[in-house]
């Protein structure tokens, strides 16, 4: 069983390194939609210090219809603020695919719209100021909740 983790065009290096980090230590698989803020090459993960780089089960797409065309047939679920359902309402069948947008502006709006019915969001106090939570705390929290699920696989 695997949890997939899908960011779509990250643009700050140390939440996609927290966030490859816990897909390292839980066995999700980690996706990237390019284009990235920042490079993944062998050099740039050394100076970064990434020691569990070689852990993280990685795969980087061209673009999101690329990746959308690849996976068009695994369920999916779009984190946002504008989600229809709570995260932790929503069933995550084995090999599901959570995605999550840009740090400033989220995934692209048509295509939350065009899947409403797929999309989840973490409850947050209305009368906050904040736009959302940084993004490797939310991906911490829906990844561990897809993870409780199916009783933590293969997870001590």
């Amino acid at each position: 069983m695997t949890i997939n983790i899908v960011l779509v065009e990250p643009e700050i290096p140390p939440n996609t390194g927290n966030i490859a980090r816990s897909c390292a230590a839980t066995g999700a698989k980690l996706h990237l939609v390019e284009p990235l803020g920042f490079n993944i090459d062998d050099k740039a993960v050394k100076r970064a210090g990434l020691d569990y780089w070689p852990y993280v089960k990685l795969e980087v797409h061209k673009s999101l219809g690329e990746f959308l065309e690849k996976y068009k047939d695994i369920p999916m679920y779009l984190a946002t603020t504008k989600g229809e359902k709570r995260y932790s309402d929503v069933k995550y069948e084995e090999n599901a695919m959570i995605l999550f947008g840009r740090e400033t502006a989220g995934l692209p709006k048509d295509f939350i719209n065009s899947n409403l019915d797929n999309t989840i969001r973490i409850p947050m106090s209305k009368d906050t100021r904040l736009r959302s939570l940084n993004l490797s705390n939310s991906v911490n929290i829906v990844l561990f909740e897809a993870l409780r699920q199916h009783n933590f696989p293969d997870l001590k």
